[in-house]
């Protein structure tokens, strides 16, 4: 009998796409049981809930996808929300695998646990030292906990609970919300707007100077299926017990407005790209030190704008389910 897996999230971009290549490796004929969960089935915030239905379900694997995320604008209006939930989440999950028998787990976690003066670009070795980015300090914290609690439960009881840190995620599914969207896919969204109304400028937030990184979902799920799947002893090998968790990234960075004039290419807007300098730029700087990951024999293959024209795409052709 081949394993049992479940994907936990798989509602979400990362845990879609994560789903999407397991079961891919099930078509070609691997021996795997996946097993899902929607809210209906199964509140994860709910520590008698979530802990009844692991017990029930005896998974050999769980992939921790399952997350309450945002942008800036979400982080700063909803932080006692995004603090609790996700903390909720993680523990009841981990616990619960724990009870339930499950010996290995991917937790994934998010770029925002490191300082926001973190040097650049953010080796792993960064963590907890120094003061978070304030406008997204509640998750943060809620990640940081998650990479404690597999590492905890690693050193107390032996399992082996791994954790990996992405940097900025684009793709199909994501979250294309007018207000409680991620930098990339809310520009996605405005350019396209605009390119249609026939708009002469689009506004950007902040001074467009800030930095970031973007990762392809899919190059995620890939990233996160190998880590989930290194041998024990060379995961034990590259990593330390109390700093066990595992950049993913590009190694590049491109300014927001870089990225801005992208999206205008790729979504056909020709008008005038314009700054915001009364809105919030958040970190200055967000850049993920990948060799950790690198030298284990990973690398990300997806190119920044070949993989924004499929997400693009993407959004146009499920526009009518994206209204709100």
């Amino acid at each position: 009998m081949g394993q049992k897996i479940f994907v936990a999230g798989h509602r979400g971009m990362v845990g879609g796409a994560i789903l999407r290549q397991l079961q891919a490796r099930v078509d070609a004929g691997e021996d795997l049981e996946l097993v899902t969960a929607g809210r209906d089935d199964v509140n994860l915030t709910d520590q008698a809930a979530t802990h009844a239905f692991l017990g029930d379900m005896c998974p050999d694997v769980v992939v921790l996808a399952a997350a309450k995320v945002g942008g800036i604008h979400a982080n700063n209006t909803f932080p006692a929300d995004f603090i609790y939930e996700n903390l909720m989440i993680e523990c009841n999950v981990i616990q619960g695998a724990f009870a339930a028998g499950v010996t290995r787990l991917l937790q994934l976690g998010s770029s925002c646990i490191y300082p926001k003066a973190a040097p650049q670009p953010m080796a792993e070795d960064a963590l907890l030292t120094g003061v978070l980015e304030p406008t997204n300090e509640p998750y943060a914290i809620a990640k940081i906990a998650g990479i404690k609690l597999c590492e905890s439960y690693n050193r107390q009881h032996g399992v082996d609970y791994r954790s990996v840190m992405p940097t900025n995620l684009y793709g199909p599914g994501d979250n294309f919300h007018p207000e409680n969207s991620h930098v990339l896919p809310a520009l996605i969204r405005r350019f396209h707007e605009a390119a249609q109304s026939g708009a002469d400028s689009v506004t950007i937030w902040g001074t467009g100077t800030p930095r970031r990184e973007f990762l392809h979902v899919d190059d995620m799920a890939a990233a996160s299926l190998f880590v989930m799947d290194l041998p024990t002893a060379e995961y034990t090998a590259n990593t330390e017990p109390m700093l066990s968790h595992i950049n993913v990234g590009t190694g590049r960075d491109h300014s927001i407005f870089e990225i801005a004039k992208l999206i205008a290419n790729v979504t056909g807007f020709d008008g005038d790209i314009l700054t915001d300098p009364t809105k919030p730029d958040g970190t200055m700087r967000k850049l993920m030190e990948v060799s950790r990951l690198a030298e284990m024999g990973w690398q990300a293959q997806i190119d920044l704008h070949e993989g924004l024209k499929s997400t693009y795409d993407w959004f146009v052709s499920h526009q009518s389910e994206l209204r709100t």
